[in-house]
């Protein structure tokens, strides 16, 4: 999605504000997910941060890998020559599979999700 952040992020907002709007906000909790960026040069990390915060406010883990989730290039050639890039991506890759082994295994041990609390909202203004 080259160049494309603003609409990626209208995506995941609409995605994630109706999720809650229509009751379902628990729909992404514990859904294990992890953000990848590709870019021929720079933005990535300021990219890679906005992403993971959809994550993080709605309790899914974020699988992570040995470095940040990206790779550079123009091309998918380009990107191919990335040797850490790829090398991260092989990691991240392993990372999120036996975090899914993980969870079907605790779920065949019965172990349970974690409490969920009421949602406790502060307000400053008085």
């Amino acid at each position: 999605m080259q160049g494309h952040l603003g609409n990626l992020t209208a995506f995941m907002d609409r995605v994630f504000y109706s999720a809650s709007c229509s009751g379902h906000s628990d729909y992404f909790m514990y859904k294990p997910a992890a953000t990848v960026i590709s870019a021929r040069r720079a933005g990535t990390t300021a990219t890679y941060d906005q992403l993971n915060k959809y994550f993080g406010i709605t309790q899914m883990p974020i699988i992570s890998s040995r470095y940040w989730n990206m790779v550079h290039g123009f091309t998918s050639e380009d990107v191919k020559k990335d040797e850490e890039g790829m090398q991260v991506m092989r990691i991240l890759g392993r990372n999120m599979a036996y975090y899914l082994k993980c969870i079907e295994a605790g779920k065949k041990a019965g172990v349970e999700l974690p409490k969920q609390e009421k949602t406790i909202l502060t307000n400053f203004i008085r």
